[in-house]
């Protein structure tokens, strides 16, 4: 073999060697340990006793509140109010009905409201909505007018909108929603929280999220504030092969796209219900389409959608029909009562949690304080006093981790330095934590507010 030719085999091995190194990289560098002694250790306090028992799910009731919806034939907003066999009056009769029943099981503390109210349609068309709420006060003054909720709409669609001769069963968008809150009802009505719990049964979704401005609006009108709010559309199918499959969660991000309200009843609700049973999906609702939720996000408020894990359009929004052998229609064939049932099951231990918490914190901040040569973050919050808190959880995450741990717990007190921890690697929250293992919503921590000074003339510019 020629001299050249061997030279280019050995060339050639020695760009392959150098090209899967490439690849490879060099050894990965680590980054400074933050803080340099590793975190505290924390003993956090367990979770409330009382968890739900995922056998206490009644599917049958479930199915049984499903049915009723449907029989009524169609729930559209622009159907009859007052016929008690067939149209949107009749889905709110059977709703109330079932709270009502529920509501006798609170021994009389549930109170069942039917919210009247006329609405103005895109169209400038007016329109008569009521929704009705099962109200569970709590117990504590201090937070009694707190409230987390749960919602489903009893209102249903044809194919055409706002056709109300036209059959629209409704029975996946959303009879399931509204079973879900009336079972949500049922699991809780015989307990005592200190927040208030509202389960809700709300009409117009369909027309523009109506019912849900509606509430809004009875919330505010009644000097509400809303700890958390959950929305359930289109809860009551897992038809892919492979389930059951986790239900979906969307939240959106705040004005930095990462944290918010609605974000953080996303977190807590993964962290209460098991990566198991949730998925969080980091946007507001499915592209380009709304729910319920949506008027209470854009209020600043926690809210957020549970939604099933993979739709079928063939069953949403269609006037019941064959076509070219395809079934269309939102019928009770297609539901799965199972996952119905878990679905539940992940709305009530959340609300009954959240429920039993302190408020949260306010006024967070952190702020970058180069006193040693990496500097540490100072936290800083505000708390009103309450016996029954046994203090704060800081909570901490690299920028790109979408979930909080937990750095440390303060019993007491308003201010924690983390030294050798630099807030410009992590974001920062604190929530509260009770006595009995109940935590709020984390609050994250911003930069507090200060005054823009100009620089001195003449003075240096800072980077």
């Amino acid at each position: 073999m020629k001299h050249g030719r061997w030279r280019a085999i050995l060339f050639s091995f020695v760009m392959m060697a150098f090209g899967t190194a490439l690849m490879a990289g060099p050894a990965c560098a680590q980054d400074p340990a933050e803080p340099p002694n590793g975190a505290p250790t924390v003993n956090a306090l367990p979770r409330p006793a009382g968890r739900l028992d995922r056998a206490s799910i009644d599917e049958n009731l479930m199915r049984a509140i499903v049915d009723e919806q449907v029989a009524c034939g169609t729930r559209d907003t622009f159907s009859s109010w007052t016929d008690p066999k067939r149209g949107i009056g009749c889905g709110r009769d059977r709703a109330l009905a079932r709270f009502q029943e529920v509501a006798k099981e609170s021994g009389g503390r549930m109170q069942v409201v039917v919210d009247k109210f006329d609405m103005t349609l895109r169209t400038g068309e007016k329109a008569h909505l009521e929704n009705v709420y099962a109200i569970l006060p709590g117990s504590d003054p201090s937070l009694a007018k707190t409230v987390f909720i749960t919602s489903g709409d009893f209102d249903s669609r044809p194919s055409e909108t706002n056709d109300p001769n036209a059959d629209a069963p409704g029975a996946d968008d959303d009879s399931s929603g509204v079973a879900v809150a009336i079972e949500s009802a049922r699991l809780l009505a015989k307990g005592t929280y200190r927040a208030t719990l509202i389960f809700a049964a709300l009409a117009g979704e369909e027309q523009g999220l109506l019912g849900a401005q509606g509430m809004l609006k009875y919330l505010q009108n009644n000097g509400y504030t809303v700890g958390g709010y959950f929305d359930n559309d289109i809860v009551g199918a897992d038809p892919a092969p492979g389930g059951p499959h986790r239900l979906r969660m969307f939240s959106g991000g705040g004005p930095d796209g990462v944290d918010s309200p609605s974000r953080e009843l996303a977190r807590a609700t993964e962290e209460i219900d098991g990566r198991d049973n949730i998925r969080l999906i980091f946007r507001e609702d499915r592209l380009g389409r709304g729910g319920d939720h949506m008027p209470f996000v854009a209020a600043g408020l926690p809210a957020t959608r549970f939604t099933e894990p993979q739709e079928n359009y063939d069953h949403q929004h269609q006037t019941p029909r064959i076509e070219n052998g395809v079934e269309y229609g939102d019928l009770t064939k297609y539901l799965d009562y199972k996952f119905m049932g878990n679905v539940a099951w992940d709305n009530a231990e959340p609300l009954r949690e959240l429920a039993l918490a302190p408020a949260p914190p306010t006024e967070v901040t952190a702020t970058h304080v180069p006193r040693t040569a990496m500097g540490y973050a100072l936290l800083r919050w505000s708390a009103a006093d309450d016996p029954e808190r046994a203090g704060f959880e800081i909570l901490w995450r690299d920028t790109l981790d979408p979930r909080w741990s937990v750095y440390e717990f303060v019993p007491s007190g308003n201010e924690l330095t983390l030294d050798g921890v630099s807030p410009d690697n992590h974001f920062f929250a604190i929530r509260t934590v009770g006595k009995n293992g109940a935590r709020s919503l984390a609050v994250p921590a911003v930069m507090p507010a200060r005054r823009f000074m100009p620089p001195p003339t003449g003075a240096p510019k800072t980077n």
